[in-house]
């Protein structure tokens, strides 16, 4: 009932109505499988609802335009909860739970070692398997964040200071100066390994890769405030003295409460494309790209502190995401 012929056109007979059984339609390809597929999706939706209606079956393949035979297939398929046809699967139910116990375990643990770990255990099935069961539980593998390490008294320092600024309205933090420095290199190395996790699960303690700082490194400072951004330098508390900048108190390893870090990503961003062939042209580069942040930018990223006291005093001081408003 079907072909193709020597100009690439799909033949098929279809019924409808005011035509006869004879009448021979042509399409384009890609035209004949959609209307194909509509046509049967049609046929089936009469078949349930016939059937709902308590038709019989030879009424229903008549109106349906089948053979009794594939509209009782079609019923008995549906009675029996069997909706789709192939292939049994190679694992079972058991089986699956006992991948999903080795991700969670080690979420930092890669495909092959995930795969090998699972095998050992008795389990017949292939590398593929083995991916496609991970993506069912709703994993992705991610490069993880990379946040610092907090132990207890600097998280219940975090919690404290907080809790002190919670009142803190955005006019007040208008005022402040922020700064940081943030190491710029030429060019950029492998980022480490990935994570297993789920959505909603980036800034999960088990999914994080925690980080120290090297003070050896090359490292560029620059400050912030709502009304500008001031130029980077390498000398933070020569430019402050020289400024008569005081300096507000604030808790260690607390960068996600500091908004200078999200412009720093900005920047970072902005530079991704470039490439510097020495130190000397990284630090125009930098400087050039700092320039063209505009104010508006560094107002919004402020205006957002209320919001990062608000999460950290909900996290009870653990570390959180790096939240402003694009």
């Amino acid at each position: 009932m079907s072909g193709v012929n020597d100009d690439g056109y799909f033949h098929y007979y279809i019924q409808q109505q005011n035509t006869s059984i004879g009448d021979i339609l042509v399409y384009p390809c890609t035209r004949a499988c959609s209307q194909l597929t509509q046509l049967i999706r049609a046929g089936l939706r009469i078949i349930d609802t016939l059937h709902k209606e308590g038709k019989p079956q030879t009424f229903i393949a008549k109106e349906a335009g089948c053979s009794q035979s594939a509209a009782s297939k079609h019923v008995n398929r549906k009675l029996s909860g069997r909706e789709k046809c192939g292939r049994k699967r190679c694992t079972t139910n058991r089986e699956n739970r006992s991948l999903e116990r080795l991700v969670k375990q080690n979420q930092f643990k890669n495909l092959g070692e995930l795969h090998k770990e699972w095998t050992e255990a008795g389990v017949k099935a292939s590398r593929a398997t083995t991916h496609r069961r991970v993506k069912e539980f709703g994993h992705s593998c991610r490069i993880p964040l990379v946040k610092p390490l907090l132990n207890h008294r600097q998280r219940q320092r975090h919690l404290t200071w907080a809790k002190e600024k919670k009142k803190w309205t955005g006019a007040q933090w208008s005022k402040v100066l922020f700064s940081d420095e943030s190491k710029f290199c030429i060019s950029f190395g492998n980022q480490g390994p990935r994570v297993w996790r789920k959505g909603g699960e980036a800034h999960s303690p088990s999914c994080l890769k925690s980080s120290v700082k090297f003070p050896q490194s090359v490292m560029i400072w620059g400050a912030m405030s709502s009304p500008a951004v001031a130029g980077p330098a390498h000398t933070a508390k020569s430019w402050l003295n020289d400024h008569g900048v005081g300096v507000l108190d604030w808790p260690a390893n607390s960068p996600d409460l500091n908004p200078i870090e999200n412009l720093w990503d900005i920047v970072k961003r902005k530079m991704r494309n470039k490439r510097s062939k020495n130190a000397d042209e990284l630090k125009a580069t930098v400087k050039e790209t700092w320039a063209s942040i505009p104010p508006q930018q560094c107002h919004r990223l402020i205006t957002s502190m209320p919001h990062r006291i608000e999460a950290v005093i909900k996290a009870k001081g653990a570390p959180i995401e790096y939240m402003y408003s694009k």
